[in-house]
């Protein structure tokens, strides 16, 4: 994908440039204490494989995860408060035909692309969130974890990374805001093998951003991503 190639306009950020960088600010701050709250976690805290594998098959996941995530877009919320336009919160610049063509286009190239790193990286297992196996009796907390995952999470995410991240970023460049929002998007999961396959994922996001000017086809992206991801259970 050509970064420099979209003729995306940058948002008008309004404003004095003290009050823009302490929003940026704020957002870096949101990142670095995100990453290392989750470097903590996956490589601090002494979890059994079988809790990491089964973790979806529990409604406590659910409940801690919606947690978090309100927490996160509440500090999202606060940076932006009176620059709600940041959130890029508006149906896509190019009509939803078009934006959804670029948005399927998106899911299935990066998808691919990731799908070759992964059995390179296998960044896929470090995380092992994905349970290897199908437990019958665990269905509704499945289905329920199925929802955060793939409606919560990306909700969320594009709001603080292709949303507030990009619109603040995007005054050095549409190639400087893809490129730092994917590697804070990546950071952000606190993982190692994965890093690169999450970088690959937050780049198409950012790009996909560019070119519709919102965030709705994003999440859309990211919705299918994770749904597919959650149903490879039924065919392990």
């Amino acid at each position: 994908m050509n970064v420099e190639s979209t003729t995306a306009p940058a948002p008008n950020v309004t404003g004095t440039p003290g009050s823009t960088n302490g929003k940026l600010i704020g957002f870096f701050i949101l990142i670095a204490v995100v990453s290392a709250v989750n470097y903590a976690g996956n490589y601090s805290v002494k979890t059994s494989k079988k809790d990491t594998e089964e973790a979806l098959f529990h409604y406590s996941t659910a409940v801690g995860a919606v947690v978090v995530y309100a927490f996160i877009l509440g500090i999202v919320l606060w940076i932006a408060r009176d620059r709600r336009d940041l959130l890029a919160w508006r149906p896509p610049r190019n009509g939803w035909l078009r934006s959804l063509g670029l948005a399927l286009a998106t899911l299935i190239v990066a998808g691919l692309v990731i799908s070759l790193v992964d059995s390179v990286m296998h960044g896929g297992r470090e995380q092992g969130v994905v349970p290897p196996h199908w437990l019958p009796g665990h269905a509704g907390a499945y289905a329920v974890n199925w929802i955060v995952v793939a409606g919560v999470a990306p909700f969320v995410e594009e709001t603080t990374y292709r949303g507030l991240g990009y619109s603040l970023l995007v005054r050095w460049g549409i190639a400087a805001a893809i490129l730092t929002t994917g590697v804070a998007f990546a950071l952000s999961h606190g993982l190692l093998r994965a890093l690169p396959e999450l970088c690959i994922f937050g780049f198409a996001l950012a790009w996909l951003r560019s070119r519709v000017d919102s965030v709705f086809p994003g999440m859309l992206v990211h919705c299918g991503f994770n749904s597919f991801a959650l149903a490879t259970v039924f065919w392990h």
